[in-house]
């Protein structure tokens, strides 16, 4: 572990303000956020170095005969998180698991090793402080006190991934081999868990497509049918949903709640890194400018409700209520199961999905094995466990509604009636989700996406809500990120 390198980050992090989304409960509660001696390094290289040679020992090329964890590891397994849906999955799917303490923080496995979950809320950057924190202190930390496993979100796990910052352990020196053992992994979520060698360093049991998910009611009093099929002929791009949010308006509703509802689309859609390696420079992607025009000119139009201002608030919330004149929301399979279905009052099978106007990645949770691990062998069997074994993931998919990482899974779920969601009256969401999964190209990745992402968003609220000129929000966003992030020099504007 490079100290200078995690020092570096952790200054970034504790700079950093609120997330603007995430694949987890807690988005439904808070906002999400995010972010030394030349001779502690070498003893951390020294260390990694002798984990990576033990691991190597047991390495196992089949999920089915991966070797269990070894008698002389420790017996605290230490788990960062956000929040508890890593922890509900482990206790579905790994076997070991015998029971977890009343208020969550302790599960006991069969071997009498105990998981640790330290938990610390997305909120305002508090997670990434905190781990960095103990990232600093991993190398001379009891064994107890290691850090095992973390978690990271798709708009900061670039930063984690990092060769340099070698925090997270190259999955085929956990004794994980990606082209084998992840196989069956949708592509561009184990590149987006590498390096940039192309070395895998995490997993996820998550694939984050996202759909269209709009309201029965509003939609038969519109155009007479709530039929997936047809609507999804009105939203099938931009300039169809335009036309169709034409015809809602006219009836007294919304197509979208927010202009914030439409960012993740066009944010996938960038076609250079917000910084380029190596670089202090924040490119502002053409595709991003196209969505301040598109939201300025939609939200003076009346398409998105102007009382919503932005995402992850009250106003969001209630815009999910069957009070609301909002017709729909762009959601991945989280964005259903842990923020639209708790906000809603109204019937069961109110909702139905159908396709987005353009294909989508939205969230993600990656899982870590952390350099200076006491516990390797038990970091490969939760990873292998919870990510790569395929009835393991079908189980997560039909008791938590996620669309799992898992592509031959989710293809067999997307024609199997079994899967149909209670919550969309009956409807199978992985018919709809499956497609779009396959068309996702994942934007190229910095380690500061989060920060641009949510302050891009913020400097242009004003804008759009005539409180500020163009000029203005740009300054706003270059004084912001460079607040964030002081070794920034410069931001550079699409002619």
């Amino acid at each position: 572990m490079k100290k200078k390198i995690i020092s570096a980050l952790l200054v970034a992090s504790m700079c950093a303000g609120t997330f603007a989304g995430c694949g987890s409960k807690e988005a439904t509660e808070t906002p999400a956020a995010n972010e030394a001696t030349d001779d502690a390094a070498a003893t951390d290289d020294a260390a990694a170095t002798d984990d990576a040679a033990a691991t190597d020992d047991a390495a196992a090329g089949d999920v089915a005969a991966a070797p269990s964890a070894a008698d002389d590891e420790g017996k605290v397994i230490n788990i960062y998180s956000w929040n508890e849906e890593f922890r509900t999955r482990v206790e579905a799917v790994y076997p070991e698991v015998v029971e977890t303490s009343e208020d969550g923080t302790v599960t006991t496995l069969k071997d009498g090793c105990e998981i640790h979950w330290i938990i610390n809320p997305n909120q305002d950057g508090v997670y990434q402080q905190k781990l960095d924190e103990a990232l600093l202190n991993q190398a001379d930390a009891a064994a107890d006190d290691k850090i095992d496993l973390f978690l990271s979100e798709t708009d900061y796990v670039n930063k984690y991934t990092d060769a340099d910052a070698d925090v997270a352990i190259p999955l085929k020196d956990l004794g994980i081999d990606p082209d084998v053992d992840l196989a069956d992994q949708y592509s561009f979520t184990k590149t987006t868990a590498s390096d940039a060698n192309g070395v895998q360093r995490g997993s996820t049991w998550q694939c984050c497509p996202g759909l269209l998910v709009y309201r029965r009611d509003i939609a038969k009093d519109v155009w007479g049918t709530d039929d997936p099929e047809v609507i999804g002929a009105k939203v099938e791009s931009w300039d169809a949903m335009k036309a169709s949010a034409e015809e809602l308006k006219a009836k007294g509703y919304f197509a979208l709640a927010s202009y914030a509802d439409t960012f993740r689309l066009y944010g996938n859609s960038i076609s250079e890194s917000w910084v380029k390696p190596g670089e202090t420079t924040i490119n502002v992607d053409p595709q991003i400018m196209a969505w301040v025009n598109n939201s300025k000119e939609w939200l003076d139009a009346g398409y998105f409700d102007k009382n919503v201002k932005g995402q992850w608030n009250d106003d969001w919330n209630k815009s999910m209520g069957s009070a609301s004149k909002v017709f729909a929301f762009l959601l991945p399979a989280w964005g259903i199961d842990f923020v639209l279905n708790p906000n809603w009052d109204g019937e069961v099978g109110s909702w139905a999905v159908t396709n987005p106007p353009q294909s989508y990645n939205w969230g993600g949770s990656y899982v870590h094995g952390c350099t200076g691990t006491d516990n390797p062998g038990h970091v490969r069997d939760i990873i292998l466990a919870v990510t790569a074994d395929k009835d393991n993931l079908l189980k997560i998919s039909k008791d938590y509604s996620d669309f799992t990482n898992t592509r031959d899974g989710m293809i067999m779920a997307s024609t199997d009636d079994t899967f149909a969601s209670e919550f969309l009256g009956g409807q199978n969401p992985f018919t709809y989700f499956a497609p779009v999964a396959e068309g996702i190209k994942i934007a190229p990745l910095s380690a500061y996406d989060q920060g641009c992402v949510e302050l891009i968003q913020n400097a242009f609220s004003d804008y759009f809500q005539g409180l500020v000129d163009m000029d203005t929000a740009k300054k706003n966003f270059e004084t912001a990120i460079k607040e964030r992030y002081p070794e920034i020099t410069e931001v550079k504007w699409p002619e």
